[in-house]
């Protein structure tokens, strides 16, 4: 990974904690580049149940990592940090400071702690594990494999992320040994950074996420679903590991009401957003600002010496 010549500052926080709206606007006030940290707006078509950053956001500020793969072409927090790399000494490079935003909780992780350089996983095993990943009874099998074999790791999981899962599986029978052992010997450091952590109040976040997964709907996240799966059916696996296009995967396939898909959506996405911010708080360099009245100074003087020269 390249050098990294000035601390990036890092604002994260839960979904639909209103991140986007305050990070253009500090984006804005101080000429920086944003640098997403999203596992999913990364893919191409995956619009609307990402919330990606729209033709308008992009004109007002540059963005990396948006819009660059099709899927389902593989993305980790490896390829991310190196990506994230060059992108940040690219934009530093010509003058201007960088803001990673996001809430993908490993590709944070990745930023602020560092993360291993991994062996891959044969095409054929990765391939296996994701089939059998697909249906509730194979993740907990997967977990138990792992789970029995290596603890550590297994409690860092997100239950829901089944890549990650799939993942460390993978690398265990690959490898033979344990994952966390191998991070431990090949861990990459962290980017120097200034981290500030969004929240809400819960039952006003809880209200905020109801609001976006019902203007999704009514932006066209069915018919997104429909569009990805007909230009490219292997990217199923992709759409029923991230909620919102794995509940209307089930609704598409009759197995749900449309009724039923909404509450699943909604229920999903708070349980997620609870998740998020257990995880922010391990980071004990992290400012806490509360969405509601949080202002463009406000992040800057949370974020203070950022944006800084070397």
């Amino acid at each position: 990974m390249a050098d990294v010549l000035a601390p990036v500052l890092v604002l994260t926080g839960p979904t639909a904690v209103g991140k986007s709206a305050l990070a253009l606007d500090v984006a804005e006030r101080v000429g920086a580049e944003i640098v997403s940290a999203d596992s999913r707006q990364i893919y191409r078509g995956l619009d609307v149940g990402t919330a990606s950053p729209t033709a308008a956001d992009v004109q007002r500020v540059r963005h990396h990592l948006v819009d660059v793969l099709e899927p389902p072409e593989p993305y980790s927090a490896g390829r991310f940090l190196s990506w994230c790399g060059r992108a940040i000494t690219e934009t530093q490079s010509r003058g201007a400071p960088v803001l990673v935003i996001g809430g993908s909780t490993l590709y944070i992780h990745a930023v602020v702690r560092g993360i291993a350089d991994l062996p891959t996983v044969s095409e054929g095993l990765d391939q296996t594990l994701q089939i059998k990943a697909r249906t509730p009874e194979g993740r907990g099998g997967l977990y138990d494999e792992l789970r029995r074999a290596d603890p550590e790791s297994a409690a860092t999981l997100d239950p829901t992320k089944s890549q990650r899962l799939v993942r460390l599986v993978g690398l265990l029978r690959e490898t033979g040994r344990a994952p966390s052992a191998l991070w431990r010997e090949q861990e990459r450091p962290p980017l120097p950074h200034r981290l500030v952590v969004l929240d809400r109040p819960r039952s006003e976040l809880y209200a905020r996420i109801d609001a976006r997964v019902d203007r999704m709907l009514t932006d066209g996240l069915i018919e997104e679903t429909q569009r990805v799966l007909s230009h490219n059916p292997s990217a199923r696996a992709l759409l029923d590991a991230t909620i919102g296009y794995r509940e209307v995967l089930a609704l598409l396939d009759g197995t749900i009401d449309r009724d039923e898909a909404v509450r699943l959506i909604k229920r999903n996405s708070r349980r997620y957003a609870k998740r998020q911010l257990t995880w922010f708080r391990r980071y004990e360099e992290a400012q806490w600002l509360d969405a509601r009245t949080a202002t463009v100074q406000d992040v800057l003087d949370a974020a203070a010496p950022w944006p800084s020269s070397t």
